[in-house]
Order: structure tokens, then C-alpha cells, then sequence
């Protein structure tokens, strides 16, 4: 006869919520609603019109009005996925993972594999758990850096917001197929947070007066296709294509045995 064996033994994943199947409950919807707030802080030029001047001297105190939305997206995803010790632990070892590699990403340009550790986590852990990763991994490397400035808080929802889409792209059961789907997105999220990351300080960037400069008094399509052609020029064919095929890369290269051990160690 064999010992009975309690749900535990039986299976090595019993009882642990899967973590590509995200629960919109209240905390989803709070973190949604600041999610769209911080989005307004990116946007603001198309529909807050200020004379570069103006606008450069407002920035300090747009970046910290996101910081409450921060904290608040912190507090709502602590929830009880994270009261383990193992949730904090691994929660410290993929920051700390994450901040080396962007701390090696600033000395080569636009070589940041940073995405390829916040995509895969957050696909592997969930959208919560790739949300807090992105802000801890950001915070972390600002720290060793000295990256400390009003551009902090937009990259902190920038990068918490790739992790946390990786988490909730639909589930393929091709593991090939799985990896394509993380690679296109890993490069198409590469250009999208270049862009993004552009677009709040491009009012005072560069001096008024040329087709790829902000005009207060222009309309919101005209100044959105000066910032295109704006930030095309300056970063999409050059930092953010290299991030996008360095992600691609290492996607392909260390995709599935990552993603495998992080499923295996999942909350």
C-alpha cells in the first residue's frame, strides 16, 4: 500500500492562483484608474497648452503629483500574493536582476535588456507582480545611478506598465508561439515607452519655430504629428529600435528556460 498523499504531494502547483489569469477586483479597477491618471501626466501638451518656459518650470510639480498615484499603486498591489516570504524574496532577487541590467544597459546606448527581465517576470508572475517589479527595478537603479529627477516618475509607470502588459497578453499554449507573441511585444512596448518618455519634456526641448517643435496655439493633431516626426528623429530609429531588437534577442535566447523557472517558483 502507499501512503496517502495530501494535495500538496500530489501536486507541486496546487492551490497557487495561476498567474496569467488576473482578477479585476476593486484593487485591479484602483490601479487601472491610476494607471489612467499617470497616462493625463504623460499627455498633458495635447490638452494643457504652456509656453515652453511655462511648462518647463511646471514639469517639477507634475512628477510630483504622480508621486501619490505611485504610492497608491504600491499599496493597492501589496495584496496578499505578497504576504509570503518567498513573494518578498523573489520579488528583492528579480529587482536587484533588473537594476543590474539597466545599470549595464546606460553604458552602451540603447542596449537596455531591463525589458527582457520585466517582460518575462510579468508574464510568468502575473500583472500585479510585474507592475510592482517595474516600479522596484526603476526606484533601485535611480538610486545607484543617481538617475534621481522629475523623469523618475514617468519612468516608473512607464516601466511598471510594460511588465505589467506582459502579464495580461492572452495565453497561447505554443510555448514558440508564446515567445513570438513576447518578442513582438517586447519591441513594439520598446518604441511605445520611447515614445512616451519623450513626450514630457519635448514642449521645452528644443527652441520654437521648426516643424518638429511644440506650438501652444497649435491644434492637438498638429502638435501630435510634430511630436511624431519629433520623436522618430530623435530616438525611435536609434535608442529605441536598438532597445527593441536587444529585447527581441534576448527574448529568443533566454525566453523559455527563464520563463520555466519562473513558473516554477511562481506565488
Amino acid at each position: 500500500m502507499t501512503a496517502a498523499t495530501t494535495p500538496s504531494e500530489a501536486s507541486p502547483t496546487a492551490g497557487i492562483r495561476p498567474a496569467l489569469r488576473p482578477r479585476l477586483d476593486w484593487r485591479g479597477i484602483a490601479l487601472i484608474a491610476g494607471s489612467a491618471a499617470a497616462a493625463a501626466g504623460f499627455a498633458w501638451p495635447f490638452f494643457a497648452p504652456a509656453l515652453p518656459q511655462d511648462a518647463q518650470n511646471a514639469v517639477p510639480y507634475l512628477a510630483l503629483a504622480l508621486v501619490p498615484a505611485i504610492v497608491a499603486a504600491l499599496l493597492l498591489a501589496l495584496d496578499r500574493q505578497f504576504a509570503s516570504a518567498k513573494a518578498v524574496a523573489l520579488l528583492g532577487v528579480l529587482g536587484a536582476i533588473g537594476a543590474a541590467t539597466r545599470v549595464l544597459g546606460d553604458t552602451v546606448g540603447g542596449i537596455e535588456p531591463v525589458f527582457v527581465v520585466l517582460i518575462l517576470a510579468g508574464r510568468a508572475l502575473g500583472a500585479r507582480f510585474g507592475f510592482l517589479l517595474g516600479l522596484v527595478v526603476m526606484t533601485v537603479s535611480a538610486i545607484i545611478t543617481g538617475g534621481v529627477g522629475p523623469w523618475l516618475p514617468f519612468q516608473l509607470f512607464a516601466c511598471a506598465w510594460v511588465a505589467a502588459g506582459a502579464g495580461l497578453l492572452p495565453r497561447i499554449r505554443s510555448r514558440i508561439g508564446e515567445l513570438v507573441m513576447l518578442a513582438v511585444y517586447g519591441a513594439l512596448a520598446s518604441w511605445i515607452v520611447g515614445a512616451l518618455l519623450n513626450l514630457w519634456f519635448w514642449p521645452f526641448a528644443i527652441a520654437s519655430g521648426s516643424s518638429i517643435s511644440y506650438a501652444p496655439d497649435a491644434s492637438g493633431v498638429a502638435n501630435l504629428k510634430a511630436f511624431a516626426l519629433y520623436s522618430l528623429a530623435t530616438s525611435t530609429l536609434t535608442w529605441d529600435t536598438v532597445r527593441a531588437l536587444t529585447t527581441v534577442v534576448g527574448i529568443a535566447l533566454i525566453g523559455r528556460p527563464v520563463l520555466a523557472a519562473l513558473r516554477r517558483a511562481k506565488l
